[in-house]
């Protein structure tokens, strides 16, 4: 008996641990324009709660539920404060400092080279796009594009290609802004959808897709969804008639297929809906208990009604997945690409949208374009039953480059080493030690801060022009109108002080911070032509190093075909030592990857030229910064160079070199002052005793 009961036990451990380590669905739902502050768990509840007439209140009450079942991220981070280099960020898992796609570069082609549609994809993946793209390229149309979804590594795609067209939510219509391009794969499709609400249809779409693919023959492969609303951005418009009841499989929103009445809220008046409990809402606007409410303004009713629409949308979407039975093996992210906006594009008898209404950028200052807080920080959510604790917070700084390792660490596969960011699985799911990540934000913007009187005094009507963050622990460095690499950073504790209120650089006892914020900010990053810095050619200062150095390198081995030149994250070297040239040797006639790693000593101050050739892949960093990359359409056995100025002193450097087993290893790699000699040995380079 005792044998019988020793033989199922080891079954079904056997069997859950199978099942463990299956390989999760992941839908990412991207809102447009959404702040911090829109949603209930965020603020919302809290001014709801305060009983303070004065602070009118949206309603978000599935995102509470979802929040009550998973994680809510407190300190998460946009890439940047504006729509196109935060979605090319998130997309690529790459920061502003090494991006391709930075500033208002809107509809430009986002790079060819790794995605996290072209990494799940090889993890085994179905991969699909839904909504809001607006990287194509300003060149072509339809399989013209050069950055069409379906050639940045995604299988299906439905939606809004250009980002002009996101900015109007019926399509067939174009009430305020004309009529816009729906693309299904290659094939426009607007000509059929009449009466459809963008934020409806994205739904409809989704949940058709979702369904489809679960009672396929394909059901066992895991898939990816990136479902990017356009909403509550731009032209606030309203949907047609109330959700449908019910949600999942069988209510909620439909897809019918019909032309003229392709989903099931296609019909009524465009246009024309508020929710009741906004329709007739007023607030004490005198902030005087003793005189009359007035009602909301119809811009706020309005508004209101398209994040809630968002709300009744995740809600029917969570009820499929239960109704299909994989909402615990389905990885759900919820999020927005920037802070708040002004920019309702209503017509002139409109109240301008002011996030001030609705507090939509909760305790802090700054607004979509802003590199404040408010601009930059993201009302996110994360459910993944029996995996993810519900009711969980997590409060480690992150940002939406971190969910490229993120879900490459769920999809058990290793990240590109290209990705600036880290896993946040051990957060999430508490098993394992957290990384830290790295908050960072380079933009240029022409225009000024809004005047809101509920901003600090200097916040407001402040000439924006180029800006930078960064976060070092709980400290933020913020610069506005950087004329030159030395200009100071205005340093706040954002723990303690959310709002930026308190500039601590005005203290003594942060000089140190200072200048280490001023050295960060120059090694995180490259420049690129394409968004021209004031400190693009600055000197970047070296590592403060301690400890005694010695010639040569570090090197670490990782036995595995590969990809692409993964990333070290929680791997453990199979083989490590010392060496003095830089050979590829050290892999021992087996497939795999060479980590070198050490210190660059520069005699003088001055620009410097590094140069890499390769039988097979590589890749090369500087600091944290991209300097050579020879991984994603690489020809082998090309030289690539890259000129950079460094100021004299010790500079880290990584090299990371892809073996393969049917190649020899053939590695050039050479650095010296620009137009001088080429340096070809490691002599120069150190590693820590």
């Amino acid at each position: 008996m005792k044998k019988r009961y020793l033989i199922i036990s080891v079954f079904l451990l056997s069997f859950f641990n199978v099942h463990a380590q299956k390989k999760p669905n992941i839908i990412f739902i991207l809102t447009d324009d959404l702040g911090y502050g829109d949603l209930g768990v965020f603020a919302q509840n809290q001014r709801k709660n305060s009983g303070d007439r004065s602070k009118p209140y949206q309603l978000s009450p599935n995102l509470d539920k979802m929040a009550a079942r998973g994680a809510m991220f407190t300190n998460q981070y946009a890439n940047a404060p504006v729509c196109a280099p935060s979605r090319a960020s998130f997309l690529t898992g790459v920061n502003q400092g090494n991006e391709g796609v930075r500033d208002n570069q809107f509809d430009k082609q986002l790079e060819n080279n790794h995605t996290l549609a072209t990494v799940l994809k090889a993890a085994g993946y179905n991969t699909i796009a839904i909504g809001k793209w607006g990287l194509q390229g300003v060149d072509g149309n339809g399989p013209d594009w050069p950055a069409h979804p379906l050639k940045r590594g995604f299988d299906s795609y439905y939606g809004y290609m250009r980002h002009g067209d996101g900015h109007e939510h019926y399509p067939f219509e174009g009430l305020y802004s004309g009529k816009k391009q729906v693309w299904s794969d290659y094939k426009e499709v607007s000509a059929g959808l009449r009466k459809c609400y963008t934020t409806d249809l994205w739904t409809a779409s989704a949940k058709k897709w979702i369904t489809t693919h679960e009672q396929s023959k394909d059901a066992d492969q895991p898939f990816f969804m990136y479902l990017a609303y356009d909403c509550p951005h731009a032209v606030i418009e309203l949907p047609t008639q109330p959700y449908p009841k019910g949600g999942g499989l069988k209510g909620g929103l439909q897809w019918l297929g019909e032309q003229g009445h392709m989903i099931n809220t296609a019909s009524g008046t465009i246009d024309s809906y508020r929710y009741p409990e906004y329709a007739n809402a007023t607030y004490d606007n005198d902030k005087n208990p003793a005189t009359a409410e007035v009602p909301w303004p119809d811009t706020y009713k309005r508004y209101a009604t398209a994040t809630r629409r968002i709300d009744d949308a995740v809600g029917d979407i969570m009820q499929l997945l239960t109704d299909l039975k994989i909402d615990d093996n389905t990885l759900v992210v919820f999020t927005s690409d920037n802070g708040p906006s002004v920019e309702s594009y209503l017509p002139a008898s409109y109240v301008v949208n002011h996030p001030t209404f609705f507090g939509s950028y909760g305790p802090f200052d700054g607004i979509k374009r802003d590199c404040w807080e408010g601009g930059l920080r993201m009302p996110t959510l994360a459910v993944w039953p029996k995996h993810i604790l519900a009711g969980k917070t997590i409060a480690t700084p992150s940002m939406l480059s971190n969910w490229m390792a993120t879900f490459a660490d769920a999809a058990h596969i290793q990240p590109p080493e290209r990705t600036d960011g880290v896993s946040l699985m051990p957060d999430l799911t508490g098993k394992g030690k957290q990384q830290e990540s790295l908050v960072y934000v380079e933009y240029y913007e022409s225009g000024k801060t809004p005047n809101f009187k509920e901003f600090e005094a200097s916040r407001r009507d402040r000439k924006r022009g180029q800006m930078q963050t960064i976060r070092m622990g709980d400290l933020v460095g913020v610069r506005y109108q950087i004329k030159s690499a030395d200009d100071d950073f205005e340093i706040y504790n954002v723990t303690k002080d959310p709002k930026e209120a308190d500039n601590l650089a005005l203290k003594p006892g942060f000089e140190k911070i200072q200048e280490q914020m001023k050295a960060k900010v120059l090694q995180v990053r490259h420049a690129d032509k394409e968004a021209p810095r004031p400190y693009d050619g600055a000197a970047i200062p070296p590592a403060i190093v301690s400890g005694k150095t010695m010639p040569g390198l570090n090197w670490k081995f990782y036995k595995g075909d590969y990809p692409w030149v993964i990333s070290e994250q929680n791997l453990k070297a199979d083989n490590k030592g010392v060496c003095k040239n830089i050979t590829g040797n050290e892999a021992g006639n087996k497939a795999g990857m060479v980590c070198y790693e050490g210190y660059i000593k520069i005699p003088a101050d001055g620009n410097y030229t590094f140069g890499l050739k390769v039988v097979g892949k590589a890749y090369l960093r500087l600091h944290e910064a991209t300097l050579i990359d020879e991984d994603f359409g690489y020809t082998s056995n090309t030289e690539l160079n890259q000129s950079v100025n460094l100021k004299a002193g010790l500079h880290p450097i990584k090299l990371y070199y892809l073996i393969s087993a049917n190649a020899a290893p053939q590695i050039q790699f050479h650095w010296g002052k620009t137009g001088g000699d080429k340096i070809n040995t490691t002599a120069e380079i150190f590693h820590l005793e």
